[in-house]
Formats: structure tokens, sequence, C-alpha cells
């Protein structure tokens, strides 16, 4: 049985008043959360003490970060390192996001040291993969996603293996109008699970929690969680109301 997780992803969203009134309100209307059905809550960095201290008495229910620096300390003004995440309450880290990748320039060189520094400060890391429009729109999605997984998770051991889940993000699918079938995801997340076995064993592939982050939302996610190799959601703006956040670990449990 694999462990199954549904992580939010606020992004740059709500203030501390509006954060600390959402977590009340997920954890007043969340279900019971099991060893193998997880949640993940990843705030803003200035909501993370405020977020852990309001989680801290729920069992399986995590505060995440939505990044860490490459570096473990030193004259990085404005950075965050893994360390101090570790510190403040953090459980998990999303690395390799799409919007890192994008935005910030992130490439493999550096996701690989953000992910050395997350494992060595016993952080469970997130790591997002997924192509854009026009790697879809030529077939060759397949091939590119099995490159990043090979470039920043290859020089892993099994053991620090065990520390990671995957991310799949269709970028093509999110905010371009288009949607990603529970087929394509099912599809992708197969190949996924194909791409760690060769590498790691099939009993690597077999365990490896890989969620779908492609505009996951309360009307998808049944349908989403119901394929055999989708293991939860990385969840963004569907995270921001409680309701539709709650729908869909609802959905995750009963999968």
């Amino acid at each position: 049985m694999r462990k199954k997780i549904v992580a939010a992803n606020w992004k740059m969203n709500l203030t501390l008043e509006e954060g600390k009134n959402l977590v009340d309100s997920l954890v007043a209307t969340l279900p019971a959360i099991s060893e193998m059905r997880q949640v993940v809550i990843a705030p803003p960095y200035t909501h993370i003490t405020q977020t852990a201290a309001q989680l801290e008495e729920y069992e399986h229910i995590y505060t995440g970060a939505q990044n860490c620096y490459s570096e473990a300390s030193g004259a990085y003004t404005g950075e965050v390192s893994a360390a101090m995440l570790q510190s403040a309450g953090v459980h998990y880290v999303i690395l390799g996001h799409s919007e890192r990748r994008e935005y910030f320039k992130e490439d493999d060189t550096v996701l690989v040291k953000k992910i050395e520094q997350a494992l060595n400060n016993n952080l469970q890391v997130i790591f997002c993969c997924g192509e854009p429009l026009e790697v879809r729109d030529g077939d060759k999605q397949n091939e590119y996603v099995e490159k990043q997984i090979q470039a920043a998770l290859f020089h892993l051991s099994a053991d620090q293996l065990k520390s990671i889940s995957i991310a799949y993000e269709p970028i093509w699918a999110i905010g371009t109008g288009r949607t990603a079938t529970s087929q394509q995801a099912q599809d992708m997340h197969e190949h996924i699970r194909s791409v760690i076995s060769t590498k790691f064993g099939e009993g690597a592939g077999k365990t490896m929690t890989i969620l779908y982050g492609g505009s996951c939302n309360a009307g998808n996610a049944a349908e989403l969680f119901a394929c055999a190799d989708v293991d939860g959601g990385l969840i963004g703006g569907a995270s921001l109301k409680a309701d539709a956040f709650t729908a869909i670990v609802n959905a995750m449990i009963q999968s």
C-alpha cells in the first residue's frame, strides 16, 4: 500500500490572518488523517511558524515549504535554508516547481543542490516535473519528464529515495484553457513509475508516491485519484478554499 498525499501549495497568497483562518477552517472540517493518507500545507515563508503551531496537535497533517535555498548558510540575502525550515517545524518541501523553473531559472544543477540540502536536514521532498505545451504537442512528454527525473534524482541512493515523492505538473494544462484527461495523467504517472523502477528496482517504483499537479480540484479529484498510479495531488488555487480542499482530501482518503 502506497502512501497517498494531498499537498496545498498556497503560492504567494494570503495574509497572516487569512492564513490562520484558513488553517482553522481546515482542521475543523478535515476527516481523520492516517499515516498512509497524509495532508501537507505549504504556505508562504511568513506563515510557517504560525501554521506549524496550528497543526502541532494534529497527526499526519504536516507543514510544508514551497522552496529552500541550495546552500546551507552564508551571505545570501533573502534566502531561506533547509535547516531554518526544519527548525521552524517544516516536514515537507516542494522543489522543482514549474514556476520556480520558469520565473527563477532554476536548472538541474540547482535542484540537485536543493534536494541535497533538504535531505541533509531530514525534510521530505515533493519533487515537481512536467512538460510544456510544445513538448506535449510534439509527443515528446515521456522523454522530457524522464530526463528531468534522471537529472535530479538518479544520483540518490535507494535509502534517500524513500524521502522523495514526485509531483507531475502538465504545464500545458495549467492556465492554458486545455485540460489533461485522467487517462493522460495515468499514462504519465505509469511512465514515471517505470522510470523509477528501471533505476532503483521494481520495489522502489511500486512504493513511490506520485502526485498529480495539473489543476486538480474538487470536481475532478475523485476521477483522478481513482487512477491506478495517481497517489494524490499537489493543489494550487483550490487549496485556498477550505471546502474545496476538504473535498479533495476526502477524495484521496476514499481512493
